[in-house]
Parts: C-alpha cells; structure tokens; sequence
C-alpha cells in the first residue's frame, strides 16, 4: 500500500506562519516551509496544468476522469503517493484550507495568500464538478485504489482504471456531502471580497448538497450494524481507537441478510446496549443502502468510522457561518444531542469533525453572544482545557518530545489539526478579552498560542528527517 502524505497537513502551514515572528529563525525557516507546504499542492494537482505551474515537472494527467459518466470530473488532487481522488479526505482538506485563510490570511505575505487562494479553487473547482448533478446523483471519488496501490507510476503515466464513483438517490452518502457542503460553504466566505461572482456560485452549490446529505441520511461506506432490518445501528465508543476496523470488519462478516444469522445478529445488539452500554451509543439516523460498489472501494482507505451524523451538523455550522440563516442555527441547535455531538471528543480530523464543530460555533457564542449555543462553547472548553496539562481532568497524551500524541496511525495529522484548533479558539478568546476557564485555572489566549507553538518543533525535525529518508 502507498503511503499516505495526506494533504490536509496544509493546516500545519498556517500554524508555521502565525509562529513565525515569534521564531527564531536561525534554527528553522519557518516563511520557506510555509511556502513549500502550500506549493506541495501544486505537486498533487490532477488535470490541465496551467501555465504558471511552478513544479514545471508535473504534466497533464486524469484528463479523461469522468467519461465513462459523460462527466467532466478532471482537477481537484490526488489523494496521496497514488493516484486516487478520494473526495470525503479532500474536501475536508479544502474546509480548512478555507479556514486557514479566512482565520488568518491577513497575516499570510500577500504572494502566498495568493498561492492560497489558488490552490483553494483548484479543489473548490473539482467539487463543485463532483455537484454538478444534485440533486440527483453526487460523484464521490475517482480511481480504483486497489489497482493503483499496486501500481507504482506517476500520474502522467498511470494505466490503472479510472473508475468514477458515483451515488444515485435515495442512496445515502452524508459524510462526504457533508463535508462537501462544509469546504464550498467556507472556500465561499474566503472568495467573498476577492471574486464575490464565485463566492455565491460556491455557496448556491453548498444548499444543493446539504439538502442532498441530510434529505437521504446514511453513509456511502456503511460502516455501521443494520441489526434484523428494524434499524438498529451501533456505532462503536470513541475510544475504540485502532481496533475500530476490525469491529466494522466482524461486522460485514455478520450482516443480518443472512437469515441463519439475524438471531446471533439480535443477541450481539442485546449484549452491547444492556452489557456495554456505557460505552456505546445508538445511532438514531442509519440507513442501509446499496451503495455495495462504492463501499469496498472507500474502504479501508478512508472508512467513515465516527458515523456521517458529525459531517451533517459540520455542513450545517459553515453554511451557518456563510448565510447567517436561521434555519441552520436551529438545525446545529435541535441535532447535537441526537447526532451524538454532545459526547467529549478530544480530536478532530477528516473523520471525526466534532472537535472542530464546537470550536467553529462556539463563536457565535463568544462573539454573537448566541447563548442557545452555549452547550457547543462548553464542549469547546472542556477540549482545550485537556489540551492543557496543569489542568484538572483527563488530558490528551503528549511524548516525551511533547508531541500530541493519539493511538494509531497518522500522528502528525493530530497535532496540526489540534495546533490549528488551539489558534483559532485562542483568537476567539482575544478579540473578546477573555480567558479560557479550567476549574480554579484561568487560562491565557497567549498560554493556548505556546500550547500550539510546542508542537512545531517535533513535527518540523520529523520533516526533516523525513526529507533524507525519501527517495523519488
């Protein structure tokens, strides 16, 4: 299997250029790798290349993604070191792209906000390809990743099929709807001042997919337990951490259209809810579909394990954020309980949005004084305060080297997603003069700032070491 760079990392770029004046810069160039993690984009773009192409060793490639559709579903990036276009990672990859520059582009030096906002529609662009056909049919993905993980060739050169994935309603594929609803709701807000044409292009086409995500809710991966067709859906405890495939793994083993099996089915629901029903919960909105040619093909590449209720209310909170509409206000307000949004979640990622949700509303609560959202701040609160090691409760794990640190694999993807969480929160704080409450501790803006500026030097000494390891 090819290894996954992971494109989102983008984030850490920003948080290398709000640390940067603050660093000393003998011991890294912080400016340089902000600069080469927003040209990394340019090396993963798929499509016509266009004339100002800085990497000029990249060429055209994927030009014929989406004929087999009569679709033109060429651009966007490639996932990874292959050469798939999985739309539910690069989506979220584009929403906080979005919202690094809608945060913090006033800081960026104007030729790299620039190169931001252009790698911004190069994604915005492809997603708004992969809607083109709501409210019928939403494309999810481009490439078979089993044929091109046993391939190694440059894009330029690929052979491998290029299969388009496509979802037809009323078959459900919320998680990336929703996520794509989030990243054109944002990259909408970051083009507003720059090309408000296309900003409300962008935020017309969000509408479309949100009411595609939430009119046929469940998840194009089915990565849940439709127990004996009466809509029973367990989901397993955040915790459950790496071992979380092999229970959606046993769980495909069982699936309850075999007859001879819906009581073993029924006995495994009765054991979970009455016997561990502490750490677990049920999934009230679960739909089986057919989307059995897409799902083995999603996974175990990028498998929505936290369930597509998070992307719902994440779609939801952007287009909040884009529109000022009332009726997302009571959509986030009414859902987080339901959508099991009122659980302590202590990471955000591509799968898990729920730590950046409440962060992202918690400032209608600090800034618009939204106290019917109060509940979105408390859970944002209760987050950055296990961030903060002196304070009482549990924390999350730091290394040695005082590195986030979270069970499984992906480490970095971790503590630059959170340093960016940390940021933002600590902005919030300041533009309103307050400090973060941790029981009888007052924390700082400025203490969450250092909080975020630890991770930097662990993850930039990785890269470096990492750059003499790579080859090709």
């Amino acid at each position: 299997m090819k290894l996954h760079l992971y494109p989102h990392s983008l984030v850490f770029s920003f948080l290398l250029l709000l640390l940067r004046p603050t660093m000393s810069s003998h011991q890294h160039d912080y400016s340089d790798a902000l600069s080469k993690s927003i040209l990394f984009f340019e090396g993963q773009r798929s499509g016509y290349l266009p004339n100002d192409q800085r990497m000029t060793w990249r060429r055209n490639s994927g030009l014929s993604d989406g004929w087999t559709h009569n679709t033109d579903l060429t651009g966007g990036y490639y996932d990874a070191g292959d050469n798939v276009k999985f739309n539910f990672p690069m989506a979220f990859t584009t929403t906080m792209l979005a919202w690094s520059v809608i945060e913090f582009g006033e800081l960026m030096p104007s030729s790299e906000l620039r190169n931001s906002l252009v790698a911004l529609r190069w994604s915005s662009n492809y997603l708004l390809k992969s809607v083109s056909q709501l409210p019928n049919r939403i494309f999810v993905q481009v490439g078979d990743p089993i044929a091109d993980h046993n391939c190694w060739e440059r894009p330029e050169d690929m052979d491998t099929p290029r299969t388009a994935y496509v979802v037809n309603a009323p078959n459900p594929a919320s998680e990336v709807a929703g996520e794509t609803t989030a990243a054109l709701s944002a990259a909408s807000i970051a083009f507003r001042s720059s090309d408000p044409g296309y900003s409300q292009t962008l935020l017309q086409n969000a509408v479309k997919t949100f009411q595609f995500a939430d009119m046929y809710r469940g998840a194009y991966t089915v990565p849940c337990l439709w127990c004996c067709q009466k809509g029973i859906c367990l989901k397993p405890p955040k915790y459950f951490g790496i071992f979380r495939p092999h229970f959606y793994l046993f769980i495909e083993i069982i699936r309850p259209q075999y007859f001879v099996l819906r009581f073993f089915c029924l006995k495994i629901f009765f054991y979970t809810y009455f016997c561990l029903k502490p750490p677990y919960t049920l999934a009230r909105h679960c739909a089986y579909s057919s989307n059995d040619d897409i799902k083995n093909d999603v996974c175990p590449f990028y498998c929505d394990f936290n369930g597509f209720q998070d992307e719902l209310l994440w779609g939801a909170a952007w287009l909040r954020k884009a529109t000022g509409d009332e009726r997302y206000l009571n959509y986030i307000e009414s859902n987080r309980e339901p959508f099991g949004a009122s659980d302590n979640v202590d990471e955000f990622g591509w799968d898990n949005k729920v730590g950046g949700l409440n962060v992202l509303v918690s400032k209608e609560v600090i800034q618009g004084n939204m106290y019917n959202l109060e509940a979105y701040k408390a859970s944002a609160e209760s987050f950055m305060c296990s961030l903060v090691p002196e304070s009482s409760g549990p924390h999350v794990e730091y290394t040695p080297a005082g590195l986030l640190y979270k069970p499984g694999g992906s480490q970095l993807q971790h503590a630059t997603t959170i340093s960016f969480l940390l940021l933002v929160y600590a902005q919030y704080l300041s533009r309103s003069s307050l400090s973060l409450n941790c029981g009888t501790l007052t924390i700082p803006p400025d203490h969450l700032r250092r909080l975020a500026k630890k991770q930097v030097r662990p993850v930039v000494c990785v890269g470096l070491i990492l750059s003499f390891l790579m080859i090709g």
